[in-house]
This record gives C-alpha cells, structure tokens and sequence, in this order.
C-alpha cells in the first residue's frame, strides 16, 4: 500500500545522504515492475522533488535499452560534475576508530560494541603492520543497522563487530557486523566439480 512505499522514503533519504556525505552526486533510479502503478512512482518522484534529487524510472527489463535511456542521459549529465570523494575516516586513524566513524556517519549508529575476540584480534593486526588499511563491513543487506529487524532509518542502535579479518592481497580489512553468513563467491560450476584422482592416482583438474 501506499503506507508501506512512504515508510521506505527515510531509508532512500539515508543512502542519498550517504553518497552526498562522500561528496559524490546522485540519481535515483526506480526500477519498475510491472504491477506497480503510475501513483506509486509519482509518490517516489514527487518526494525525489521535494528533495531535489534527480530521479528516473528503468524499465529495461520489460523495454531493453529503450526503457533505460532518460536514466542514462541523467546519469551521463551528472557524472561531468566536478566531483572529489570525501571518505568517512582517514586511512592514518586505528583500526577501530575507522569502523566508530563508519557505523556513525554511515549506518547512523550512536555506537559500536566490540566483542572480546575482535578486540584482540585488531590488535594483533595493528602489531603485523596493517593498521593503516581500509576496512570492508561484512552485515546484513536487509537494514542500514547490522540488525536485519531494523528497517527503514533505524535510530538509537549501536552495531555489534564480532570479528575482523585481513584480506592481505586485496589490501583491506574485513569487519564482520551481527549474525551475518558468508558465502563464497563461486562460479556456476565451480572448478572442484572437474578435480578428481583417475585411475592411476593421478590428480587431475587442478589448476
């Protein structure tokens, strides 16, 4: 219902927000499916408006390239503004000075709970040398909070780091937020299914 549209706009001002705060522009792009109706997009336009937000609606699922083309043009428009990234800390700051900054400016937390396992092991990654590299937050995509209850623009939550990580060849630290699971990143077929051992002993299949 119209109710249940309204409630997402808070969390739509939050990401806009976000992206400004980095000192980048934005488009608000409305994804169209086929039942939702002519008043529904003009409710999210005329709060886009209101706003001041460029906004436009994709229909390239239902209309290929041409349903895409008002986004594009808009997109191309705003992309020749002189723009300069601000990051929400700076990469000389500890490691969880970083994830307080980022949870604060980013997600809107008052706070952020380390438990005893991530503490330590932020140390110990500050004492190998990599203090200095930028943080990657692992957490639920189903709120702005590590709380996947908490919808739309939650307030008055701190978020809970139960753990960190190091991924030393990419160059970033992992933050892992709540109750999150990890998925690999595995291909349709992944290449276990061609490994095996023939007849003979040998390995085959490996890289």
């Amino acid at each position: 219902g119209d109710d249940d549209l309204e409630k997402g706009f808070p969390n739509l001002e939050k990401h806009v927000e976000n992206i400004h705060n980095f000192g980048l522009p934005a488009v608000v792009a409305l994804n169209r499916f086929p039942d939702d109706t002519d008043a529904e997009v003009e409710a999210v336009r005329s709060f886009c408006e209101a706003k001041g937000w460029p906004m436009e609606v994709s229909e390239v699922f239902a209309r290929g390239s041409e349903g895409g083309k008002e986004l594009a043009s808009t997109v191309l428009d705003i992309i020749d503004r002189d723009a300069r990234v601000k990051h929400s800390y700076d990469l000389k700051d500890d490691l969880k000075t970083k994830i307080e900054k980022l949870s604060k400016k980013v997600y809107g937390a008052d706070g952020v709970i380390f438990s005893v396992d991530a503490s330590g092991h932020i140390r110990s990654l500050e004492r190998r040398g990599y203090g200095e590299l930028p943080i990657c937050v692992a957490k639920t995509q189903f709120s702005i909070s590590d709380n996947p209850r908490l919808k739309g623009r939650p307030k008055d939550f701190e978020v809970f780091v139960r753990g960190v990580d190091v991924s030393a060849g990419a160059g970033f630290i992992i933050v892992y937020m709540g109750d999150v699971m990890l998925m690999p990143g595995l291909p349709k077929e992944p290449a276990a299914v061609g490994m095996g051992i023939d007849e003979d002993g040998d390995i085959y299949g490996v890289f």
